[in-house]
């Protein structure tokens, strides 16, 4: 069987896409660790469409089903 190699999310780098690679689909822990601090300080987002209806937006209330 043929090694599988991705290229790394954050840096390019090509890491080999298997178990053994504990960091995939990164190359490293700091390219791991670099990706999951810009999704805790918001630097990723995902984009959610904007709606006019005011009984589509979440309050934090909890409702009876």
């Amino acid at each position: 069987m043929t090694a599988r190699f991705v290229a790394c999310p954050h840096c390019g780098t090509l890491a080999e896409w298997n178990p053994g690679n504990r960091f995939r689909p990164f190359c490293s822990e700091r390219c791991k660790m670099i990706d999951l601090g810009a999704w805790a300080t918001e630097s990723y987002r995902v984009p959610v469409a904007e709606s006019d209806d005011p009984d589509s937006h979440d309050d934090g209330e909890l409702r009876p089903n």
